[in-house]
Protein backbone atom coordinates (compact mmCIF):
# COMPACT_ATOMS: atom_id res chain seq x y z
CA UNK A 1 0.00 0.00 0.00
CA UNK A 2 1.61 3.22 -0.77
CA UNK A 3 0.10 6.51 0.75
CA UNK A 4 0.00 9.52 -0.86
CA UNK A 5 1.54 11.67 1.77
CA UNK A 6 4.89 9.57 1.77
CA UNK A 7 7.27 11.94 3.44
CA UNK A 8 6.09 14.34 6.73
CA UNK A 9 7.90 16.60 8.48
CA UNK A 10 7.41 15.89 12.55
CA UNK A 11 9.15 18.54 14.73
CA UNK A 12 10.12 18.12 18.35
CA UNK A 13 10.39 20.75 20.01
CA UNK A 14 11.63 21.66 23.77
CA UNK A 15 13.32 24.81 26.00
CA UNK A 16 16.28 23.82 25.05
CA UNK A 17 16.36 21.70 21.83
CA UNK A 18 14.77 21.51 18.41
CA UNK A 19 14.49 18.48 16.09
CA UNK A 20 13.32 18.35 12.61
CA UNK A 21 12.59 14.79 10.89
CA UNK A 22 11.50 13.78 7.63
CA UNK A 23 9.39 10.44 7.81
CA UNK A 24 8.99 7.64 5.13
CA UNK A 25 5.14 6.96 6.47
CA UNK A 26 5.73 3.93 4.08
CA UNK A 27 7.99 2.58 6.54
CA UNK A 28 7.93 4.17 9.17
CA UNK A 29 11.40 5.41 9.05
CA UNK A 30 13.04 8.65 9.41
CA UNK A 31 14.90 9.65 6.20
CA UNK A 32 16.57 12.72 7.13
CA UNK A 33 16.93 14.06 10.87
CA UNK A 34 18.34 17.67 11.69
CA UNK A 35 18.19 18.60 15.17
CA UNK A 36 20.09 21.27 17.79
CA UNK A 37 21.74 18.74 20.13
CA UNK A 38 24.15 17.52 17.00
CA UNK A 39 27.50 18.64 18.07
CA UNK A 40 27.77 20.62 14.31
CA UNK A 41 25.25 22.27 14.64
CA UNK A 42 25.31 23.03 17.88
CA UNK A 43 28.62 24.91 17.43
CA UNK A 44 27.60 27.33 15.23
CA UNK A 45 24.52 28.67 17.53
CA UNK A 46 24.76 30.80 20.31
CA UNK A 47 21.35 29.77 22.06
CA UNK A 48 22.87 29.58 25.64
CA UNK A 49 19.94 27.87 27.55
CA UNK A 50 17.12 28.14 25.26
CA UNK A 51 16.96 27.78 21.42
CA UNK A 52 15.24 30.44 19.96
CA UNK A 53 13.78 31.00 15.93
CA UNK A 54 17.88 32.10 14.24
CA UNK A 55 18.42 28.36 15.82
CA UNK A 56 14.79 26.87 13.90
CA UNK A 57 15.96 28.34 10.49
CA UNK A 58 18.97 26.46 10.86
CA UNK A 59 17.79 23.33 11.68
CA UNK A 60 15.71 23.87 8.42
CA UNK A 61 18.57 24.90 6.26
CA UNK A 62 20.48 22.06 7.42
CA UNK A 63 17.45 19.80 6.91
CA UNK A 64 17.36 20.95 3.40
CA UNK A 65 21.24 20.31 2.84
CA UNK A 66 20.74 16.83 3.58
CA UNK A 67 16.97 16.24 1.83
CA UNK A 68 18.95 17.27 -1.80
CA UNK A 69 22.02 15.01 -0.71
CA UNK A 70 19.39 12.07 -0.26
CA UNK A 71 17.67 13.11 -3.32
CA UNK A 72 14.19 13.51 -1.78
CA UNK A 73 13.95 17.02 -1.49
CA UNK A 74 11.20 16.71 -4.06
CA UNK A 75 9.32 13.96 -2.04
CA UNK A 76 9.80 11.90 -5.27
CA UNK A 77 7.53 14.37 -6.64
CA UNK A 78 4.72 14.47 -4.46
CA UNK A 79 6.29 16.80 -1.93
CA UNK A 80 7.19 16.83 1.51
CA UNK A 81 4.02 17.31 3.67
CA UNK A 82 3.28 19.68 6.55
CA UNK A 83 0.51 20.10 9.11
CA UNK A 84 1.97 23.77 10.42
CA UNK A 85 -1.51 24.60 12.41
CA UNK A 86 -0.95 20.81 13.98
CA UNK A 87 2.48 21.19 14.76
CA UNK A 88 2.16 24.84 16.57
CA UNK A 89 -1.09 22.82 18.63
CA UNK A 90 1.03 20.52 19.33
CA UNK A 91 4.02 22.73 20.29
CA UNK A 92 2.01 25.72 22.11
CA UNK A 93 1.32 29.20 20.32
CA UNK A 94 4.46 30.63 21.50
CA UNK A 95 6.67 28.01 19.30
CA UNK A 96 4.96 29.41 16.27
CA UNK A 97 7.86 31.43 15.10
CA UNK A 98 10.19 28.27 15.30
CA UNK A 99 7.62 26.25 13.45
CA UNK A 100 7.67 28.71 10.83
CA UNK A 101 11.58 29.27 10.77
CA UNK A 102 11.66 25.64 9.92
CA UNK A 103 9.35 25.87 7.71
CA UNK A 104 10.85 28.99 5.52
CA UNK A 105 14.45 27.34 6.07
CA UNK A 106 13.57 24.45 4.13
CA UNK A 107 11.58 25.91 1.70
CA UNK A 108 14.13 28.83 0.89
CA UNK A 109 16.58 25.86 -0.01
CA UNK A 110 14.43 24.70 -2.78
CA UNK A 111 12.38 21.72 -0.89
CA UNK A 112 9.27 21.20 -2.12
CA UNK A 113 6.15 21.61 0.89
CA UNK A 114 3.03 20.96 0.83
CA UNK A 115 1.33 23.02 3.51
CA UNK A 116 -1.65 20.80 4.70
CA UNK A 117 -3.35 23.86 6.58
CA UNK A 118 -6.35 26.07 5.47
CA UNK A 119 -5.12 29.26 3.79
CA UNK A 120 -6.38 31.49 6.21
CA UNK A 121 -3.70 30.40 8.75
CA UNK A 122 -4.21 32.61 11.99
CA UNK A 123 -0.63 31.40 13.29
CA UNK A 124 1.16 32.54 10.17
CA UNK A 125 3.37 35.44 11.05
CA UNK A 126 3.51 38.77 8.85
CA UNK A 127 6.53 38.57 7.11
CA UNK A 128 7.00 41.08 4.98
Amino acid sequence: MTLLKRYVLRLFISLKYITANVVDRNNGRIVATSSTVEHSVKQSLECGRTCNAKAAAIVGEVLAMRLKVEGLDQGQGNGIHVNVNKEVEKKGFKNRTKVWAIVNGLKSNGVKLILDDNENDSCRPNFH
